[in-house]
């Protein structure tokens, strides 16, 4: 029983998946060079999306507290990194955690409303501080830089720097990987039975002893410290720090991202995060085409393709896969694992 107990706990509990972490990691390590430029940013972005969506997965999935404004505390992450090394001097690996840190403690400010309200008017405040964020960023130009943006220098280690497309994808892989390991303990430890607790009965959950009060503004400084990790390896990608960056849809699009691969579900998080950015690719690739084929309403058609599809996603899988992908993917697997005795009826 002891035996059956540890290997449910342990983070690999086959040796298959040592092997496919492993194989991943080393397919990480030997790809890059033979990857394009433009393959290598969308997997960098894919990558920094996966750290910010694991964040939002973490207080919205599994505690239930809905947020749409993720991207204003990546902002407070990106900016509070982007002063530090470029006006102060400080180094990236410093830079980086109080990054975190910061929006950790922002994300604590704007997730006190959340002790009294709830559900809409929760959603409402998180969106208000999104707005909050970017307006201070504007108006302390002379530490912002404003509207204007700010230069950013790019990550080192000693003689090592990272300014290449590979050597960033590099990097930010690494952060991935970490940010899934990390999400994944603090989902299956005491902390994340008290978030799903929370999320699924509060009253239940006050009655059993759990205090909401710690465990609420847990789960917004935990998803707003990943959040700002995400922020500041955005701005040091691009090397340049600006609000245009953050613009309030793309809350909606990480948002997107845990309905499409599995609310509450930590690989499910790394799925729809995988899924949506290959899909806004998709997007790119297609809408001149299709601009081309239509040309009476080619402007209006390739400016509002990117949000038609955001939307019709959002949409089909809230209809007919709310779970997402990854509860699909559980079921094809027992499907297959109780065949023939399996039914055709695995929900």
């Amino acid at each position: 029983m002891e035996q059956l107990y540890k290997k449910e706990i342990s983070l690999f509990k086959e040796k298959k998946d040592w092997f496919s972490f492993l194989a991943l990691v080393g397919l990480i390590a030997v790809l890059p060079p033979f990857l394009s430029d433009r393959i290598l940013t969308i997997f960098t972005m894919i990558g920094i999306a996966i750290v910010s969506v694991h964040g939002l997965n973490l207080l919205t999935g599994y505690c239930g507290q809905v947020s749409l404004g993720h991207v204003g505390f990546m902002a407070v992450g990106a900016y509070i990194s982007a002063v530090l090394t470029s006006k102060s001097g400080l180094s990236f690996w410093i830079a980086l955690p109080l990054a975190g840190l910061g929006a950790g403690v922002a994300g604590l400010i704007f997730g006190l409303p959340s002790l009294r309200i709830k559900g809409f008017y929760l959603i409402m405040s998180t969106v208000a501080a999104h707005f909050i964020v970017i307006w201070l960023v504007i108006q302390l130009h002379d530490i912002t830089g404003g509207s204007d943006g700010l230069a950013v220098p790019k990550p080192k280690i000693g003689s090592l720097v990272f300014n290449t497309k590979a050597k960033y994808f590099y990097l930010v892989s690494f952060f991935a990987i970490i940010s899934t390991i990390v999400a994944h303990n603090i989902a299956r430890g005491r902390v994340g039975r008290a978030f799903i607790a929370i999320r699924d009965h509060e009253i239940a959950a006050e009655v059993m002893g759990i205090n909401l009060w710690i465990y609420k503004l847990q789960a917004f400084f935990v998803g707003c410290v990943y959040a700002g990790v995400a922020g500041a390896l955005l701005v040091h990608y691009f090397g340049f720090a600006s609000v245009d960056q953050f613009p309030f849809i793309d809350s909606v699009w990480y948002l997107a991202m845990l309905i499409v691969g599995g609310m509450g579900s930590t690989f499910g998080a790394v799925v729809g995060a995988i899924c949506l950015k290959l899909l806004d690719e998709l997007v790119t690739i297609v809408g001149p085409i299709l601009a081309k084929a239509f040309p009476a309403v080619a402007a209006q058609f390739a400016a509002s393709l990117s949000l038609i599809v955001r939307g019709v996603i959002i949409a089909v899988f809230l209809i007919f896969e709310p779970r997402g992908l990854l509860h699909r993917w559980d079921l094809v697997k027992s499907y297959f694992r109780l065949w023939p005795f399996s039914t055709e009826e695995t929900d």
